[in-house]
């Protein structure tokens, strides 16, 4: 490391004067400088809010907007915005979708919107009166943190049940109070927060006040929000009679396309090696619009990938069978996510995505990431099912491969004129654009 000084007071330098000091760790600092000012919104304003979403901003680091189109979903069509810097995901999107289209779409709903929180603390009272307590608690409670709650209530949220729960196997006198709440159209991230830190206060003001109770019993630990939700739960599925899937691929019969797929779902839902890329591939659809819609990813992956270890075994997040010559591709996942208050409204793109998708409900858009996340699942088992995945995302990394070879547009026209059809490797692509130049020099 170039510079070991530690830096006292970096939060309060003028932006300019944080780019400097970043930009002097680079071999050219002048040329790093400049990079990333030309990184800069060119509209001020939009470059204050973009600084103003996060601490010791320097530069914005761009990614593709795309969309996807053809989704039809509980019979509505949708374009999806899709924040992504892998070709083959957009692209897999889009074909899976086209194909459901003709086939019924995507059916979904979510089996619940309920997420959760806890106060974490330590009671060294006697356990059982302080349950026996709980009814008084909870009313205490929910009066207590009312001045938090009231706006909440008035769009029809809030807080929904409060439950005691004591946990000496973890820690000697450790118990929670495990909170479920509503929060409508929002992620509720910080409205779960303050509710929890009022509890925590709360419960002291409960135990002081109280005949019986020492506060000296209660030590608060921690208050904060679950990224586990299991009872926000999206369903989402694709089915259709075994004939109309005759032209899912060209190398197999409808029976044996299916007959393979099935099997390495199973093999998704018994082994972890397989299991972790199989829903990384899910992943891929619902991170995209998750970043699109100014939402949560990183809260929405670990949920996610929780949720596929709640059996003590790590599995697949998707499920295919056939019955009675129907076949039936799903999708069940936590999804945590909000089209009000956030990212969702203060990020220009993000709130432009909920527009191009009509404003949806926090609902809608849970069945919306949920269809994309299949989308990308069904596209990528079928591919590795029959053609083998490298041919379809080699394509589409063509462009990619160009650009870091430095070819020119005509050269690159020429380079995908001549892989059309072909397997696409970098070592193929250079070869062949090293023969492109030497035959023009001779």
């Amino acid at each position: 490391m170039k510079n070991k000084n530690i830096q006292k007071g970096f939060s309060k330098l003028p932006v300019s004067e944080k780019r400097k000091i970043a930009a002097s760790l680079c071999d050219d600092a002048a040329a790093a400088i400049n990079q990333m000012e030309s990184f800069l919104h060119p509209v001020p304003e939009v470059q204050q809010v973009l600084e103003g979403l996060s601490e010791n901003t320097i530069s914005n680091y761009p990614l593709p907007y795309n969309v996807a189109p053809n989704f039809i979903i509980n019979g509505t069509t949708y374009m999806v915005p899709m924040v992504i810097e892998e070709s083959s995901v957009v692209a897999a999107a889009s074909s899976a979708a086209r194909f459901w289209a003709s086939r019924g779409g995507f059916h979904a709903h979510v089996k619940n919107n309920k997420k959760a929180g806890q106060l974490h603390f330590l009671y060294r009272g006697d356990i059982n009166k302080l349950r026996t307590a709980m009814p008084g608690i909870e009313e205490f409670l929910r009066r207590y943190a009312k001045p938090v709650t009231q706006n909440m209530e008035k769009r029809g949220g809030g807080i929904l049940t409060i439950t005691l729960k004591h946990r000496p196997e973890v820690w000697d006198h450790y118990c929670q109070l495990h909170v479920e709440f509503d929060t409508k159209d929002a992620m509720g991230a910080n409205f779960i927060n303050s509710c929890l830190e009022e509890f925590s206060e709360g419960m002291k003001s409960y135990l002081r006040a109280t005949a019986g109770f020492n506060e000296n019993d209660y030590e608060p630990l921690m208050a904060i929000l679950s990224n586990y939700n299991d009872q926000c739960i999206v369903h989402v599925n694709v089915s259709s009679p075994l004939e109309l899937l005759e032209e899912a691929t060209k190398e197999l019969s409808a029976e044996d396309f299916v007959r393979r797929f099935i099997m390495a779902v199973h093999i998704a839902g018994s082994d972890v090696s397989r299991a972790t890329t199989h829903n990384k591939g899910i992943m891929n659809g619902v991170d995209a619009v998750i970043l699109a819609t100014g939402n949560d990813f990183r809260a929405i992956e670990a949920g996610a990938h929780a949720y596929a270890a709640r059996s003590g075994q790590y599995r697949s997040l998707s499920t295919a069978t056939v019955e009675d010559g129907i076949f039936t591709f799903s999708l069940d996942m936590p999804m945590a996510l909000g089209t009000t208050g956030g990212l969702t409204r203060l990020h220009p793109m993000a709130s432009r995505s909920l527009q191009i998708l009509g404003n949806p409900s926090a609902e809608d858009l849970m069945m919306i990431a949920g269809a994309a996340g299949l989308a990308n699942n069904f596209a990528a088992v079928k591919s590795l099912t029959t053609t083998g995945i490298q041919a379809g995302h080699m394509r589409m990394h063509l462009s990619n491969i160009t650009m870091q070879l430095k070819a020119t547009q005509e050269e690159t026209q020429k380079i995908k004129d001549h892989f059309a059809g072909q397997k696409v490797s970098y070592q193929a692509v250079a070869a062949y654009l090293d023969q492109l130049r030497n035959n023009q020099d001779s």
